[in-house]
């Protein structure tokens, strides 16, 4: 049985692999969002009561956080194809520590955010995938 060109893409060493080429994917995309439009960043940092919900993004802001979002893909999408890697492993595990600090500080600390709509699935995917792949490592990583 022969594969098809997208299945060729896809990384097939297991469910994280494959998760992570998926999130890099769509992260790749809210990246080039970020650079057409203000809307996705805008929706992601609604504000907070306190600061009325007028909403911090600005252009400088939405492309950082585009570039920012386009250098974790990169470390997710190598780390989906090298997932044997304890180095790829171990940088793609920081980029969603990193992201999930962001984001909660951004919520909780900074008050750009509020927990509702946009803002929630990154929340869920920075802290689920992170504990994934941490109860994990033994299972994919060589030493």
């Amino acid at each position: 049985m022969t594969m098809s060109f997208s299945e060729s893409l896809i990384p097939n060493e297991g469910p994280l692999p494959k998760w992570l080429f998926l999130v890099s994917f769509i992260s790749c995309l809210n990246s080039i969002q970020s650079y057409a439009s203000l809307d996705y960043a805008k929706q992601l940092y609604a504000g907070s009561p306190q600061t009325n919900g007028i909403s911090p993004v600005n252009n400088l802001s939405a492309r950082t956080f585009g570039t920012w979002t386009f250098l974790s893909s990169v470390v997710r999408i190598y780390a989906a194809y090298n997932i044997s890697s304890p180095i790829a492993y171990d940088l793609a595990i920081w980029t969603y520590g990193i992201a999930l600090t962001h984001f909660v500080t951004e919520w909780l600390i900074y008050g750009s955010a509020q927990l509702r709509g946009r803002f929630v699935f990154p929340l869920i995917v920075a802290s689920s995938t992170a504990a994934w792949m941490l109860v994990q490592r033994a299972e994919y990583v060589v030493l």
